[in-house]
């Protein structure tokens, strides 16, 4: 039927992966997501992020942006190359960042949202349930 609303996906079918080295905003990721029906795997810092990847391609990626080591900025980058590149990205911080250069990361590719951390519940779910094309749980 031409103009039907667009069936919207289980967010069980939706696999996350929260990528900070706050042990507590993954803990937090974790719990909102999952009450939203959504499978959730975490990654401490960006090389772990990337082997995640590797090893289970996510329908989306949480990332912050500042971790030890390799950074949030550098994961962005090393998934611009190959399969992963269609991955969409939700940037977060909890640094004060200048609208400049929330600008120019806004303008990468797979970038699809910039949040200053703490992150709503509300917001985050409303978010990623209209990014991923998924209805909320009954």
């Amino acid at each position: 039927m031409e103009g039907a609303p667009q069936e919207r996906a289980d967010p069980k079918t939706k696999f996350i992966l929260v990528a900070d080295d706050d042990e507590g905003i993954r803990e937090l990721m974790k719990v909102i997501l999952g009450k939203e029906g959504f499978e959730v795997g975490v990654a401490e810092d960006g090389r772990e992020a990337l082997s995640a990847v590797q090893a289970r391609r996510p329908d989306l990626i949480m990332l912050d942006l500042m971790m030890p080591g390799m950074g949030g900025y550098e994961v962005l980058r090393a998934l611009q190359d190959g399969p992963t590149s269609g991955i969409p990205v939700i940037l977060m911080t909890g640094r004060t960042t200048d609208l400049s250069m929330v600008d120019m990361i806004r303008q990468e590719p797979n970038v699809v949202e910039y949040y200053d951390k703490p992150i709503r519940a509300a917001v985050l779910a409303m978010t990623v349930h209209r990014i991923l094309n998924t209805r909320k749980p009954a």
